[in-house]
């Protein structure tokens, strides 16, 4: 069954810095290639990594692939700073002002595509919203334009029915993405204070984690993991099955 199409895809070649949208990609047996690849572990706690949690700003780091993909090595990744400062992936100055900033003890960790854990997300290998959804926590919150950002999707699923929170009907089902990609449904998006952080701003509105708990029990989106790999693009048809 027809249920939309794909608005967007978004990747975060760095966890918890600013993603990036991206027309096509490959869908790995982890998720979307190179999503949350790069990270920084937080040496004050052990196992640990850095995130919006512990340090806001890092949503004002914007992140992206500077090259081909290939499954042998990522490409370079280009980090653009609050400033407006361009640096690569691994430049000690990078460290030492996120050290600065966060208070923190921190460290670079990367992973090649042949071994990223899977779920690069902690969770789940995909988290994907729908438009209909977005436009109806719009309404039921009030006070802003509700971006998508604020939720670290991997995908965007443009309806066909604009039924808000169709999508938790879902679970336990199958989606089919364009010819090849196979994806199943499994579970609600617990969510927590991240989405109160501004992605522009990283400024804090608590408003809106209350109105998702109030509203959707504090869920908010849907997890997924894949079953089978293969590229996608923008504009690719969804398609559901049991």
């Amino acid at each position: 069954m027809l249920i939309g199409h794909i608005e967007e895809i978004v990747r975060h070649p760095v966890k918890s810095f600013r993603g990036e949208s991206v027309q096509e990609t490959n869908i790995m047996a982890y998720g979307l290639y190179g999503d949350r690849s790069h990270t920084f572990r937080d040496d004050t706690r052990e196992d640990k990594y850095l995130t919006i949690t512990q340090f806001p700003e890092m949503v004002r780091y914007a992140a992206k692939f500077t090259g081909e993909e290939s499954i042998l090595a990522y490409p370079k990744v280009e980090i653009t700073t609050p400033e407006g400062n361009v640096v690569e992936w691994g430049d000690p100055a990078l460290l030492t002002e996120l050290e600065q900033k966060s208070k923190r003890k921190v460290s670079f960790l990367s992973y090649t595509p042949e071994n990223v854990p899977l779920g690069a997300i902690e969770e789940e290998h995909i988290q994907l919203v729908t438009d209909a959804s977005l436009n109806q926590l719009q309404e039921q919150w009030g006070e802003s334009a509700v971006n998508q950002r604020r939720f670290r999707p991997n995908l965007v699923l443009s309806l066909k029915d604009k039924i808000p929170f169709i999508e938790e009907s879902w679970f336990g089902k199958y989606i089919i993405i364009g010819s090849e990609v196979v994806l199943r449904l499994n579970r609600h998006c617990e969510r927590c204070m991240i989405i109160t952080v501004d992605p522009d701003s990283s400024k804090r509105t608590p408003s809106l984690l209350k109105t998702v708990f109030k509203e959707r029990k504090n869920n908010f989106g849907i997890y997924a993991s894949v079953i089978k790999t293969g590229r996608i693009h923008v504009g690719d048809e969804v398609h559901l099955f049991d």
